[in-house]
């Protein structure tokens, strides 16, 4: 008997937008279709494909979901939904950081130069025990291809999908609210600025989010005034107890496990990011994994460390950037730099000019030192009088008249 062909699902992006549009998280799916959730997870980044018939469980889902925006949308008719086979004969897919992408020849061409990537099955390879049969965790926000939106437009999206998270994730790493928020308003601020570069890049919100955390981390912050007081602790006692012990973790170990388990990135993604090799990602996280079960034993479990990152996040009420702001900053921010600039030429220049006018403009040679000259006598000259001189001369100014008596004779 032949065997009837496996139904055809969209592409790996369209299976997670489709969930999205749904409001079903991950595991609400997995239940639906009978799976784990570390399963979808497979599903929705490319790197495994369901077959028999959970795949038409998991294709008649995603139809429903389809079939349902569709409907919500007819009078803008919507593009049709790709599937596997489509987007596999309309571009080669590429797998970077274990994540499988389709893109065309001449977009490759237009992209910024991605990172070097690390191939999945090396880092399988080199990666301790205990990393192995971890999950991967890809939670990137990407934005939808829009190719209709101005750059101020798309600046705003993404700046109000991904500032959220990386405003929690900035004040995990440093524990002060302050800095957590200027860090984040300064990495969007320098995507604004180079945002041709950004606009390209093949994640553009991982590029947002290294910005941050290099501004959220840098050793000079401990240098201002505003940083030497410790900033207020939450209020319950469990997260304060969980912030102190992640705090206490190196910076490169904290970063790491932020983007493993908090973010969800998979180890090479996470060692490209931290721009170290795989096995020392993979050292760095274990190793704070480590001291995290050591004082917290509730957290040993990877899933429940996860959970546990991103409710201590969501508990503090921190400030998000506004992307109209950002973008009059970064601007503001631009012209002062660019107007502090030109006038240090031009005092610069002014002072040549001065200098320059000021300047002598024949050359004197300096005077030679004297010397002796032999052969020639010292000038004389009167020197002090002796004793004798001096009483032989108030003597004679004593004695002698002042009139003609003086040429008289006297007798003695």
């Amino acid at each position: 008997m032949p065997q009837s062909p496996a139904p055809p699902l969209p592409s790996p992006k369209e299976r997670r937008r489709l969930r999205e549009a749904k409001s079903l998280s991950q595991a609400d799916l997995a239940a639906k279709v009978g799976v784990t959730r570390e399963t979808v997870r497979s599903w929705e980044t490319g790197r495994t494909s369901p077959r028999g018939r959970k795949r038409e469980a998991y294709a008649k889902l995603l139809n429903a979901v389809a079939a349902e925006q569709a409907a919500a949308e007819a009078p803008h008719k919507p593009e049709p939904m790709k599937t596997e086979r489509a987007t596999a004969s309309a571009s080669t897919p590429s797998t970077v950081g274990g994540r499988s992408r389709s893109r065309s020849k001449s977009a490759a061409k237009r992209a910024a130069k991605p990172r070097t990537p690390v191939p999945h099955a090396a880092a399988a390879s080199t990666a301790p025990a205990a990393l192995r049969p971890l999950p991967v965790r890809v939670t990137k926000t990407e934005a939808p291809e829009q190719p209709d939106l101005t750059p101020a437009q798309a600046f705003d999206a993404l700046c109000a999908g991904c500032g959220p998270g990386l405003v929690r994730q900035a004040y995990l790493l440093t524990g002060r609210r302050g800095l957590a928020q200027e860090s984040v308003e300064r990495a969007f601020q320098l995507a604004w600025q180079r945002w041709p570069e950004v606009a390209v890049d093949r994640d553009p919100a991982g590029w947002v989010r290294a910005a941050a955390y290099e501004y959220a981390m840098s050793p000079w912050h401990r240098f201002r005034p505003s940083q030497r007081h410790p900033d207020a602790p939450p209020a319950q006692p469990a997260d304060r107890a969980f912030l102190d012990v992640l705090l206490s973790l190196p910076p490169a170990q904290r970063r790491a496990l932020m983007l493993y388990d908090g973010v969800g990135l998979d180890l090479p993604e996470t060692a490209a990011e931290t721009e170290a090799s795989t096995p020392a990602a993979a050292n760095r996280i274990l190793h704070a994994r480590e001291a995290i079960a050591e004082r917290l034993p509730d957290l040993a479990d990877p899933e429940v460390l996860h959970r546990r990152l991103g409710e201590v996040g969501k508990a503090e009420k921190l400030r998000l950037p506004r992307a109209d702001r950002v973008r009059t900053g970064s601007e503001y921010r631009a012209r002062f730099w660019t107007r502090a600039a030109i006038a240090f030429t031009a005092l610069i220049i002014g002072a040549t000019a001065l200098t320059l006018k000021n300047a002598p403009t024949h050359y004197e040679p300096p005077q030679a030192p004297g010397r002796a000259i032999s052969g020639v006598p010292p000038r004389m000259g009167p020197g002090p009088l002796t004793y004798e001189d001096t009483t032989l001369r108030e003597k004679l100014r004593a004695e002698l008249p002042n009139g003609e008596e003086r040429l008289t004779p006297q007798v003695r």
